[in-house]
């Protein structure tokens, strides 16, 4: 008897309990109260070893897992290639692991590197190559010297550049099956101009131009242990890696050259409304202004405004506008990037029916026009700053991540310019106020300067939405060009020019 009550005396309680903590539970997720974040960076120089062959590299230790990641990064690009060569750079990344290395032929590499679990890749897009190893601990002598050949010896097989050959242009004859690449070829020429390198592509002229005598002269002008960036995270010893990096570096058996600066002599295409005429469903919209470069001091305000603006998905301005209360598109949205060299272009997109592609554009613009007009809201605001603040321990969550980070702040100079970057970051975001957003907004977001780039079916979409009587051409001044369709292969104008669209 006794036993009996005492258990419902602790049923009792325990019940006590749970309504005490049900009633502590608020009834909304905005009410929920968490104590502030405390977190503190990593800091560089606790990882950062200049190596005596000539890189830096950054050490970073993991010992939950018997595997090593070691990444480097390389200063070349394809602002490198010769203008009749372009793809050369491409080519050159693609091969240097994948078409053999000193003695074993391609096959012979691939298979053993399947035997040890292993991953040997490399690449180079614009303005950076990169070799990645991946491999367990146990493995990691074997793979420093399959990391060295690659570096110094890679063979560039013949019969792999032809494979690789065949390939691009198959993906060439394919590149005007998508808008979403018209788009983006063509962003890319009005943003920089069409004389500029970023906005070369390959053509099949160029594709068919490259021989191994080309790779290997571009893998021996610039991969040199001068212009390497090392990242290194996993399960090994501190000094003991050190050691057997420098013999991975020392005694190169080529001389490289340092490479020159990124050329930057961009220009923008005049304002205006561009049109490609696609027969597609969707017409895809791209606006774009002139940007910033991300040691502009601008820059924290203006990742704040872009992200209340069109940045933050479904809390930005332009995502409810245009899908949520419109219901005119399934996504759209604004990105404000910060160039290292250079300047990167705002941009806002979206991809809307025909008819209506000339209202939904203007719903972007309006926003544009209101940010800049009217003061956020305190909690668009917060939002915003928190979103930055509260996910930014996410960069530094991995030993991985830790030592990638670090090595890419070398390599761009963040290092050595503001060495105290990541402590004071979240300060920076923090001290945003209303009246920065409305100042950057007014600054950078300019209509008066933009460049309305669309493609789809034109006759459609110059027709314009009946309930919305808004005309493609009156959305930013500078009239209303139609940009020919390209030959896949040659990217010369279908019909040999722009023309002004009645």
């Amino acid at each position: 008897m006794e036993l009996r009550v005492a258990r419902w005396v602790w049923v009792f309680w325990l019940c006590g309990l749970g309504l005490r903590a049900a009633e502590s539970i608020p009834d909304r997720p905005e009410k929920l109260a968490f104590p502030p974040l405390v977190y503190s960076p990593p800091h560089a120089d606790d990882y950062r070893v200049p190596l005596k062959s000539g890189p830096v590299a950054y050490l970073v230790p993991d010992h939950e897992l018997p595997l090593v990641n070691l990444t480097i990064l390389i200063r070349t690009g394809a602002y490198l290639e010769p203008a009749d060569k372009t793809g050369l750079a491409d080519f050159t990344g693609y091969l240097l692991t994948r078409g053999g290395i000193g003695e074993k032929k391609a096959d012979e590499l691939e298979e053993r590197l399947a035997f040890l679990a292993a991953s040997l890749t490399s690449a180079i897009g614009d303005d950076q190559g990169t070799v990645n190893l991946n491999l367990l601990a146990k493995d990691l002598d074997e793979g420093l010297g399959l990391l060295r050949q690659a570096l110094t010896a890679p063979r560039f097989q013949a019969d792999k550049l032809e494979l690789y050959r065949e390939q691009t242009l198959q993906s060439l004859r394919q590149r005007n099956d998508d808008s979403a690449a018209i788009e983006a070829r063509e962003s890319e020429a009005l943003a920089y101009g069409t004389n500029a390198w970023i906005s070369r592509n390959e053509t099949e002229a160029s594709v068919k131009s490259i021989t191994v005598a080309d790779l290997h002269a571009f893998h021996q002008k610039w991969f040199q242990p001068s212009n390497f960036v090392v990242a290194a995270s996993g399960d090994f010893d501190r000094a003991s890696l050190i050691s057997k990096l420098e013999t991975v570096f020392s005694s190169w058996p080529f001389s490289g050259e340092i490479p020159p600066p990124i050329p930057t002599n961009f220009a923008m295409a005049k304002p205006g409304v561009y049109v490609v005429d696609k027969d597609v469903n969707q017409g895809r919209v791209s606006l774009l202004l002139p940007g910033v470069r991300r040691d502009n001091p601008d820059f924290p305000a203006v990742l704040v405004m872009n992200d209340i603006l069109g940045g933050g998905g479904f809390t930005s301005r332009i995502m409810n506008r245009v899908r949520s209360d419109e219901g005119l598109a399934y996504g759209a949205g604004s990105s404000f990037p910060g160039g290292v060299d250079y300047a990167l272009p705002f941009r806002a997109g979206l991809a809307s029916k025909s008819r209506t592609v000339a209202y939904a554009a203007s719903l972007v613009i309006e926003e544009m026009h209101r940010i800049s007009d009217q003061p956020v809201s305190s909690e668009e605001l917060t939002t915003a700053k928190r979103s930055f603040i509260d996910t930014f321990p996410q960069t530094f969550n991995t030993k991985g991540k830790v030592a990638g980070q670090f090595a890419r702040d070398e390599f761009t100079g963040r290092h050595a310019r503001d060495p105290g970057f990541w402590e004071n970051w979240r300060q920076r975001i923090d001290s945003v106020t209303p009246e920065e957003v409305q100042r950057v907004a007014r600054k950078y977001l300019t209509p008066d300067r933009a460049i309305l780039l669309v493609v789809g079916k034109k006759d459609e979409i110059l027709k314009g939405y009946p309930d919305h009587p808004v005309t493609l051409g009156s959305l930013v001044p500078g009239g209303l060009v139609e940009l020919p369709l390209r030959d896949p292969l040659t990217l010369t104008p279908v019909d040999n020019g722009t023309r002004k669209v009645d």
